[in-house]
């Protein structure tokens, strides 16, 4: 039995360490970290880094070496500020693939451990249940009713039957009856002890070069929309740059500069920095819900996370503690409070209550409940005949979506008669033991008492039966009812809060549970949810979809409800036009989990399958940590939305300051290095700016977004470009004073000086939440004043350091045309602000 393979001491942590480290990590090949010469090869085929080179070879062709030089040394630069960006995204995408790699419990140093999947090595003693993912190849030592899908190697379907003791050497992928067990496939059925023979490519699976991918980068929606608005903006960009070379070679017969002015009117309507705000964002951004302990392993579904407008979750576990004990008894129609009992003495008539709840349970229990019937009897019957650690497993009846309840036979050491023990809901226990209506209604209203104090109840029975063979089905038995059983397990502390933050931000909470419709109530009552209206699993089984749909609107308890019918339920609320997120930690959940549009699974109770079929794992199994996800992902798309914002607006004075110029018959203000220059600026400010913001003050005051609306169109789109416009205006009212007040260096100078800050104009303006600009001033974000710290440094080099100053075809300017610079990004702001505030009010 499993009971007497847990004997087994598995190696000494010092010993699988030292096995690790020889043999490396239980890894397949594939699916690895990007290394810094993929960052680079990547970024260099970026468009932007191609006009660049361009230019500095044009440079190199008209002879000025120094200008060549610069503009090649600037573009190490941005490649260098690229790689931070790209390398602080990896690292967070590698944490993340760490984090979500599959687990095994193992057996070291005597004890049960939970590790990553990466840290197995040969001769560890994994412990399998059903619904795990077997992480290693394997020989099974011991177990009971194990059967695997092995599909992943075979392509067969059906699950096969694996043997203890039945050897390994001959055994091959989908053999019936073998002790053989393989990377990656799957347990549904039964539970054993198996000591790992293989890992990483020496398993079945890495010998064929399988590579499983765990965190799944697949292209979003809005990635899909973005990506169409930079086509979109670069096929313009290229047009005019076209146009402008061509006019400009044709006017002045100038070719080598007319190519270089279009190389900068292109660089600077290209707004490349989509692409990095929409990595780097949302990459860093699931970072942060893992130390959040919740682990996003579709980067895709964190866009998703701000427009959940219903949340299905469960009770147990995720609404309480999950940390069960045996509060009230009841047999032979009498009640006992636990907490009223004095010492360790329990009256006999409750000793067999305990007794078969027990061995209605697993021997070495995970479940919290059979944790808590053990402990009960630990507690009261060490000392008595009740308890039988000697007894020998015969057979085993698990639950059914027809009857809730399971069965556990038992050979006594003594005697030819076995032993059957049951337990489950009290409804289907009371089925099983034939009761009549006298009884039944007795044993409902203790079950109801029970259920209303916010207990879980449970029921026992017990048979005798001569066999085998074994009957197909419990019916089968001659039950006698022995008694109810009342779990406590209190709610989380921080549950009412967290409710009340789910109603405040328009987000409504379905509560699913197998659980007796008054327990749910009553905990319902003390979470906050609504309590009147209970949706039972009998009942949902008569309704067609569209009254299913109509009964979901005003209901937030779903009690008594079988695993397969949580995809009933997602699938209604779905077709009332709700974005679902579903809690889940079982096999059955998985299809639950796969249809909802943010599957969440449990990380800690959960099946392997389960945390595969969800896009993510809540690492505490704590429902407060959804909350908190939500508010991290519409945190998340806030600032993508400010940040998409900027980069837009940004790149309209630039491009307008690159081709306007020219137009007019004025000379050239911005050349190639110049926009190189502000890119050391525009980089980090969209990329760590705006991803280091703190959540808006009404993040959770405001209805879920609508999931169909684009992040960057309509409103958010003109404002953006009315942005823009305000300071290309300021810049090119800057230039104008200049050509007719100053050199033709110095009105340069003063045009740029004037762009740079209104620049950083744009960014306080466009980080501003709804509380307005002086209000966010107080907002910390470290990240800001570096980056303008490192801008308004970098302005100054370009101003005062006489090389830089030459290259860049500048003048010093004095403190007087500082102020005038100055006054032209504060008139830029102030028409940021007027801008929004017509927003607000069309």
């Amino acid at each position: 039995m499993i009971k007497a393979a847990g004997a087994e001491q598995g190696l000494s942590s010092a010993e699988a360490a030292r096995r690790l480290a020889a043999d490396g990590p239980n890894g397949l090949p594939g699916g690895g970290a990007r290394t810094w010469r993929h960052i680079v090869w990547e970024t260099m085929r970026e468009p932007m880094f191609g006009l660049l080179l361009v230019a500095a070879c044009l440079y190199l062709v008209l002879g000025d070496l120094q200008e060549s030089l610069s503009l090649a040394l600037m573009v190490l630069v941005v490649l260098g500020l690229t790689l931070y960006q790209e390398g602080k995204t990896e690292r967070a995408i590698q944490a993340l693939r760490d984090l979500s790699s599959p687990r095994a419990r193992v057996i070291r140093d005597g004890r049960q451990q939970l590790i990553a999947g990466l840290e197995l090595v040969c001769g560890d003693i994994m412990l399998l249940a059903e619904g795990d993912r077997v992480a290693a190849d394997a020989e099974l030592l011991s177990g009971g009713e194990l059967q695997v899908d092995e599909s992943l190697l075979t392509g067969e379907s059906v699950p096969v039957r694996k043997q203890p003791g039945a050897g390994v050497a001959a055994a091959v992928p989908g053999g019936e009856d073998s002790a053989a067990l393989y990377a990656g496939t799957l347990v549904v059925q039964g539970q054993g002890l198996a000591r790992v023979t293989a890992t990483g490519g020496r398993s079945q699976m890495g010998q064929i070069g399988a590579a499983l991918q765990t965190v799944q980068a697949e292209e979003s929606p809005l990635r899909r929309q973005t990506n169409r608005l930079v086509r979109r903006l670069a096929w313009v960009g290229l047009s005019l740059s076209l146009l402008l070379v061509l006019v400009q070679g044709v006017l002045n017969g100038d070719w080598l500069q007319a190519l270089l002015a279009g190389i900068a009117l292109a660089i600077a309507m290209l707004p490349e920095e989509f692409t990095v705000v929409l990595t780097v964002l949302p990459a860093l951004g699931a970072w942060r819900l893992s130390r959040e302990q919740v682990l996003t392993r579709r980067i895709a579904a964190i866009e998703t996370l701000g427009a959940t407008s219903v949340l299905c979750v469960d009770k147990t576990g995720t609404l309480t503690v999950n940390r069960m004990r045996v509060a009230h008894l009841y047999a032979n129609g009498r009640d006992l409070a636990l907490d009223e009992v004095q010492g360790a003495e329990l009256a006999e008539n409750f000793h067999a209550l305990v007794e078969f709840a027990i061995l209605a349970s697993q021997s070495d229990p995970v479940d919290p409940m059979e944790q808590a019937f053990h402990r009960l009897g630990q507690q009261f019957l060490a000392q008595t005949e009740h308890l039988h650690r000697d007894w020998t497993l015969a057979q085993e009846y698990g639950l059914t979506p027809e009857l809730r309840a399971m069965a556990r036979v038992w050979k006594a050491v003594e005697g030819e008669a076995h032993v059957v023990a049951a337990k489950g809901a009290s409804e289907a226990i009371v089925d099983l033991c034939h009761l009549d209506a006298v009884r039944q209604k007795a044993i409902a209203a203790a079950a109801d008492a029970m259920a209303a104090c916010g207990l879980r109840v449970l029921a026992v029975a017990r048979a005798r039966f001569a066999g085998p063979p074994w009957p197909a089905q419990e019916h089968d038995f001659d039950f006698e009812f022995v008694g109810l059983l009342g779990l406590a397990d209190p709610l989380r502390e921080e549950i009412p809060q967290a409710m009340h933050e789910c109603h405040a931000a328009g987000i409504r909470v379905v509560m699913i549970t197998g659980d007796y419709p008054v327990t749910a109530q009553a905990i319902a009552r003390r979470a906050g949810l609504p309590a009147d209206v209970v949706l039972g699993g009998d009942e949902l089984a008569q309704l067609n979809d569209a009254e299913l749909q109509q009964r979901l609107r005003t209901v937030s308890i779903c009690a008594r409800i079988a695993p397969s019918q949580k995809l009933r339920i997602v699938q209604a609320l779905q077709a009332d036009g709700a974005v679902v997120a579903m809690t889940g930690d079982g096999v059955n959940d998985a299809p639950a989990l796969k249809a909802a549009h943010v599957g969440v699974a449990m990380g800690g109770r959960g099946t392997d399958v389960a945390r595969e079929a969800a896009a993510i794992v809540l690492l505490d199994d704590n429902f407060a940590s959804i909350v908190r996800a939500v508010r991290l992902g519409r945190r998340i798309f806030d600032n993508l939305r400010k940040s998409m914002s900027y980069i837009l607006a940004v790149h309209v004075p630039i491009a307008g300051m690159a081709l306007l110029p020219l137009l007019l018959g004025w000379p050239i203000v911005l050349y190639p290095m110049h926009i190189a220059l502000l890119e050391l600026a525009i980089d980090p400010a969209c990329s760590m700016v705006f991803e280091n913001e703190p959540a808006d003050s009404d993040v959770m005051q405001r209805p879920p977004r609508d999931p169909a609306a684009p992040l960057f169109a309509g409103r958010t789109l003109l404002l953006a470009l009315l942005q823009g416009l305000g300071v290309l205006v300021v810049v090119m009212g800057a230039q104008l004073w200049g050509a007719q007040h100053l050199d033709e260096a110095q009105a340069r100078a003063l045009a740029f000086t004037t762009l740079v800050l209104g620049n950083l104009a744009l960014i306080f303006s466009n980080r501003a939440g709804p509380s307005g600009l002086l209000a966010s001033l107080k907002v910390p974000n470290r990240t800001l004043w570096w980056v303008c710290g490192l801008t308004l440094g970098l302005l100054a080099l370009a101003l005062y350091l006489p090389p830089l100053t030459q290259v860049l075809h500048m003048a010093p300017l004095p403190v007087g045309l500082w102020a005038l610079a100055l006054a032209g990004a504060a008139v830029g702001l102030c028409w940021f602000e007027v801008l929004k505030w017509v927003s607000r009010r069309i």
